[in-house]
């Protein structure tokens, strides 16, 4: 288990150094002079005065020697500074990250709540009218984009009822409609992930077997049906934590929310690359990093799987 960890974590660094090339190399071949463009708008800089920020931001350089010193600066946890204002790019992350993370967190606890409870409905009473009508709800829900629910809840919720505030930051309540939405698919998704993986365990012979010797159908379906179902659960459930925690584009925008969903989008339109750099490969850490614990959870949650 211990050397496996470590190769796991050694794997991480040359998965990064390949995202962070790719979208470098990308950037660097797009069209344009970002730069350019972001200075003469904001400031009505003149050629020469282009140049000069050029000079002192590197730019002239060959472009291994920027992706050089880029990743230099990465290994040190220096994501470079915007075009916009020269604030550091990581600084901007930070401060956004809070909101996306209040979403995201509020987003997995809805989707886990209504999708686990619900497939496992759905396997237990299997064919049963609650098994057609749980599945014909996760179907609704998988069906409903998130960004025309987020409209409808906002119209019916917040204009016609008053309930809720719904722009910006607005503490807990201000959650509950955009979580509520940003889970609808995941949830459908999870609840049919989580009903197929237990009808496909219960087939198995150490669940008849269980069964046969009397042990109680709660522990049963507890101990031997569900653990042994969480393996697909639980690697869905963390890409989907780190999609939450990378930022909802739609809904962020739809409820005016400060994330790095609205962040991300904002830099690309402003054509500012050392934030679209530097978001994209804080978000490809995290990936990576929660891809690493999932492999290491198997191993608590099914004995079996051996790591040698």
């Amino acid at each position: 288990m211990l050397i496996y960890t470590i190769r796991r974590v050694l794997l991480v660094f040359p998965v990064l150094l390949g995202v962070s090339l790719v979208i470098f190399i990308i950037l660097a071949l797009t069209p344009g002079d970002p730069l350019a463009a972001v200075i003469t708008e904001e400031y009505g800089a003149t050629a020469h005065d282009i140049e000069m920020v050029r000079e002192q931001l590197h730019l002239n350089d060959p472009i291994h020697v920027q992706y050089g010193n880029f990743l230099w600066d990465a290994l040190r946890g220096d994501l470079g500074k915007s075009f916009r204002g020269q604030r550091p790019v990581l600084d901007d992350i930070m401060a956004r990250l809070p909101s996306t993370l209040a979403l995201g967190v509020a987003g997995l606890t809805v989707t886990i709540l209504i999708g686990i409870p619900a497939g496992i409905l759905a396997a237990l009473y299997r064919g049963t009218i609650l098994d057609k009508v749980t599945m014909m709800f996760t179907f609704i829900g998988v069906s409903i984009p998130s960004v025309y629910a987020a409209i409808l809840f906002i119209l019916v919720f917040a204009v016609w009822l008053g309930w809720f505030k719904v722009v910006g930051n607005v503490g807990f309540k201000g959650l509950i409609l955009p979580s509520v939405a940003l889970s609808l698919i995941p949830a459908g998704i999870l609840a049919r992930l989580t009903r197929a993986s237990m009808l496909e365990v219960m087939e198995e012979d150490y669940v008849r077997t269980a069964r046969s010797k009397g042990i109680r159908e709660s522990l049963v379906i507890v101990m031997h049906v569900f653990r042994n179902a969480l393996i697909p659960i639980v690697t869905y459930l963390g890409l989907l934590a780190v999609g939450f925690i990378s930022g909802q584009v739609f809904i962020e925008n739809v409820f005016a929310r400060p994330g790095l969903g609205r962040f991300i989008v904002d830099a690309i339109t402003a054509r500012d690359f050392p934030q679209i750099r530097g978001t994209i490969l804080f978000v490809a850490t995290g990936y990576v990093f929660v891809n690493l614990i999932i492999d290491l959870l198997y191993g608590v949650i099914d004995p079996r799987i051996t790591y040698e």
